[in-house]
């Protein structure tokens, strides 16, 4: 037995291993690659969206590809004098001397002298006055130069860069105004009233859903009986499976109808009522993760709280809260990147007006709605696209960012608040 013991001890002793091992299982070594397998997959893919969403957001910056209209030999010929002669069909050969004619249909035949003609089909031919003539060749000019062909034209659309984006590029009553208007003859790309519709929206919705999320989930910890808990929280977790068309639709027909009879607001589809869409959609999940951060907490803490003879309110206020604070933090990072990227309820319930305002009651159009109401519409790979792209590309970066910080940062400071590091 002694010999035994100093066996043992002179292999630890030496970093000789034991020979006891873990048997070797093929169905979980197959299980532990597959794993790694899906997880590598998952991050490069991650990895692929953001470059592709980036690279294809550089459209904006690029001068679009413009083709020349190219004009066949039949619409029109050039001579030896450069001079543009009128197409003619079914009649004799024509000479250089020939002056530009009205091309006709079922006609006489035309002769060498006879000046510019108005078209006519099927009649016998007719003279024209020279007013007319005119109107004809003006007519013809005008068409010629709609056509995309000078260097003038092909430069007329321009692609933005980032300072045209942040800064007022109209004016409105003699003052700088920031205007999204990019369908026009000068496009007006403009991020402030589409960041300042978003920022609206995401906030109301916080103010109303973050009160009654943290307070739900209070009750639920430190007051609801075992029962009463087991009913609560699966109910509420429930809501989070809503599509949020169902929640913009709500908000569009009868929210909005409700908050202006209350309020008699001008608009019926405002900030405000899409902010309490945001918070009907935002709630679930403050609500769970403020959950599940209280119930993390020690039980002893709250022994010893109500040990001390602290009321059950004040264990809940003064002792869970603040002991499960990075969570509730992260609960509202998270919501807050969650009512920013939001689409539905913000197409359907903020009435989608790009104006910068600080009332809430007026209408807005946040970043995603703007690209959920436009990409479809838009040309492939021009500035309008790229800017569309960009948007993506920026509430890509900003949810990443803010779900990134709840994940890894602040859970990891609630880890170690709890395990006294």
């Amino acid at each position: 037995m002694e010999n035994k013991i100093e066996h043992k001890i002179n292999q630890y002793l030496t970093h000789k291993p034991l020979k006891y091992g873990k048997k070797f299982y093929f169905g979980e070594f197959i299980a532990e690659n597959v794993i790694k397998m899906v997880a590598l997959v998952s991050i490069f893919s991650i990895l692929a969206i953001f470059y592709y969403v980036f690279q294809e957001a550089t459209y904006a910056f690029k001068s679009p590809k413009i083709e020349k209209v190219a004009v066949s030999q039949n619409n029109k010929t050039n001579d030896n004098n450069g001079e543009l002669k009128q197409e003619t069909y079914g009649s004799s050969s024509s000479t250089k001397e020939e002056p530009l004619k009205q091309e006709t249909y079922g006609s006489s035949s035309s002769t060498k002298e006879e000046p510019l003609k108005q078209e006519t089909y099927g009649a016998t031919s007719t003279e024209n006055s020279n007013s007319e003539v005119d109107k004809a060749v003006a007519e013809t000019a005008s068409s010629s130069d709609a056509i995309p062909n000078s260097e003038e034209s092909l430069n007329a659309v321009k692609p933005v860069n980032l300072k045209n984006l942040l800064q007022p590029n109209d004016y409105v009553d003699n003052k700088p105004a920031y205007v999204w208007q990019p369908i026009s003859e000068v496009p007006k790309y403009s991020f402030i009233p589409l960041f300042i519709g978003a920022l609206k929206v995401t906030v109301i919705g916080l103010l109303f859903a973050a009160p009654l999320a943290i307070l739900a989930a209070i009750f639920t910890v430190a007051f609801a009986p075992k029962w009463l808990k087991e009913i609560i929280k699966p109910a509420i977790e429930v809501l989070a499976g809503f599509p949020s068309v169902v929640v913009g639709f709500f908000c569009l027909m009868t929210l909005a109808s409700v908050t202006q009879s209350i309020f008699h607001t001008t608009y019926r589809l405002n900030s405000f009522v899409g902010g309490l869409g945001m918070a009907m959609a935002v709630i679930p999940i403050i609500y769970t993760i403020t959950e599940d951060a209280l119930s993390a907490v020690p039980q002893f803490m709250r022994s010893a709280s109500l040990a001390l003879g602290a009321s059950r309110w004040q264990t809940a206020w003064k002792v869970l809260l603040p002991a499960a604070a990075p969570g509730v933090f992260a609960a509202l990072i998270l919501g807050f990147g969650r009512a920013f990227g939001e689409t539905m309820i913000a197409l359907m319930a903020t009435g989608n007006a790009a104006l910068v305002s600080g009332n809430i009651f007026e209408s807005v159009r946040t970043m995603a709605a703007t690209i959920g109401a436009e990409m479809a519409e838009v040309e492939f790979r021009g500035i309008h696209y790229g800017v569309l792209f960009l948007i993506g590309a920026v509430l890509f970066a900003v949810t990443f960012s803010l779900n990134a910080l709840a994940e890894f940062y602040v859970r990891k400071k609630l880890m170690k608040k709890f395990q006294g590091l």
